[in-house]
């Protein structure tokens, strides 16, 4: 039994069972509000695209490794949404980005010591040796190269900042291999090698993620597989090979 699989199939589920009751809920507003019954002040609220960052932000919290995209998904959409449930006295969109400026200050304040980023940087160095990926940049940039003979997988968020993985050199692990890939106002580069057979799974919102392969060559082994799934918001993600 390969464990990727399973835990494949059940994220695949959760969040399937997640997007089917925003769908259902969805649909229960819009025919209220096609009789008539909806009222503007609730309307109003249900369909606007901060509610629509919010469902995602949902979603993404269902069957994903790391859950700090969703977090900030349903911050930055409540962030939006407060003048259409609220009355306010100040202009939402000129509060947003001080209030990033300060977020980003707090965070250069607030950043861990060197022996730290050092063990940090010594836990991602054995997490390669496993052929894993566990990568959060937040106004930052990381660059890696995953020299393991197999790679299994694991997770990219970048916030505001980027990632460089090269896969080049690793070799595909047997059966379904999951690659959960966030982006928000940020941006990821993964070089793999030209017969890894790939499926991408990816949201995107003012963004995309595309497989820009000159040359893909047919893999020698079908059933491997690697699934890049997850979102891209204010973002994007390519996919390349040597």
């Amino acid at each position: 039994m390969n464990p990727y699989k399973d835990k494949y199939s059940n994220s695949r589920r959760m969040r399937k069972y997640a997007l089917a009751v925003i769908v259902i809920v969805a649909g229960f507003f819009l025919l209220l509000e096609n009789m008539g019954i909806l009222p503007y002040e609730i309307s109003h609220v249900i369909f606007s695209w901060p509610m629509i960052l919010i469902c995602i932000g949902v979603v993404s919290l269902f069957g994903s490794e790391s859950r700090m995209p969703g977090y900030i998904l349903l911050i930055i959409g409540g962030f939006f949404l407060l003048p259409r449930l609220f009355l306010v006295t100040f202009n939402v969109t000129n509060v947003f980005w001080p209030l990033v400026l300060i977020a980003i200050g707090v965070i250069i304040l607030t950043k861990r010591s060197n022996q730290r980023n050092w063990r940090r940087q010594t836990s991602q160095e054995n997490f390669l040796e496993q052929g894993l990926i566990h990568e959060d940049n937040i106004f930052s940039h990381g660059k890696h190269k995953v020299i393991q003979q197999t790679f299994s997988g694991g997770y990219i968020n970048c916030i505001f900042g980027g990632a460089d993985i090269d896969l080049t050199q690793a070799t595909l692990a047997d059966g379904i291999s999951e690659l959960e890939v966030n982006t928000i106002f940020g941006g990821v580069n993964l070089v793999i090698p030209s017969d890894w057979k790939v499926q991408l799974k990816i949201t995107s919102i003012f963004g995309g993620f595309s497989d820009k392969r000159m040359h893909v060559k047919e893999s020698p082994d079908p059933s491997r597989i690697l699934i890049i799934k997850g979102s891209t918001i204010f973002g994007g993600g390519e996919l390349k090979s040597y």
